[in-house]
């Protein structure tokens, strides 16, 4: 089961509403979906969570291209929306998205650094990426893809975002003050 909504920021904070995905198929039918929500271009957000396997957060501002962070690619690949998601992402194989599963970097390194440097230490940000590493298998790839700074300037740091737990939906948006108003659609 899935749960999906919408945040859209106005002048007078966040408008929530509860989001209906069957129509949607590819990235761009979510933004397009996101982008009907907008207040006056301003920030947008959707959020989608699958019985606490995964969850996902699309941005869309403006015209810009959508932001998108997922918390488990290898979990958000083995389901219809996570695909769409994962997909983009990692520049998937439409028929077979779990594919590029094996050459993703989840764990933030970059090529041939070593999982216990701290990629903190020279101000690169943990961002998940493709890498040269075919070795990973998609069971060890279950882990956080794309921007994990997605939330940074609306009061949810990149540590945060990594630290959710089951009911990521409702933190992200008590974070960003819209609690109650996520809590009234869902």
């Amino acid at each position: 089961m899935y749960i999906a909504a919408l945040l859209a920021r106005t002048e007078d904070g966040w408008q929530a509403s509860d989001t209906e995905l069957d129509d949607v198929e590819t990235l761009s039918d979510l933004v397009e979906l996101a982008r009907e929500g907008s207040v006056d271009e301003d920030t947008v957000l959707v959020f989608i969570e699958q019985e606490d396997a995964w969850f996902g957060v699309v941005r869309t501002e403006d015209l810009e291209d959508p932001r998108i962070y997922v918390s488990d690619a290898a979990a958000a690949a083995r389901s219809s929306y996570g695909e769409i998601l994962t997909n983009e992402l990692l520049g998937g194989n439409d028929d077979d998205p779990s594919a590029d599963l094996d050459s993703l970097d989840l764990d933030g390194t970059e090529d041939g650094e070593s999982e216990t440097s701290d990629p903190d230490e020279d101000g690169d940000s943990l961002s998940g990426g493709l890498a040269g590493d075919t070795g990973t298998t998609a069971s060890a790839a279950a882990g956080p893809v794309g921007d994990r700074q997605i939330l940074d300037d609306l009061g949810m740091t990149e540590k945060q975002l990594l630290g959710l737990g089951s009911d990521a939906l409702s933190e992200i948006a008590d974070a960003l003050g819209a609690a109650e108003i996520l809590e009234a659609v869902r």
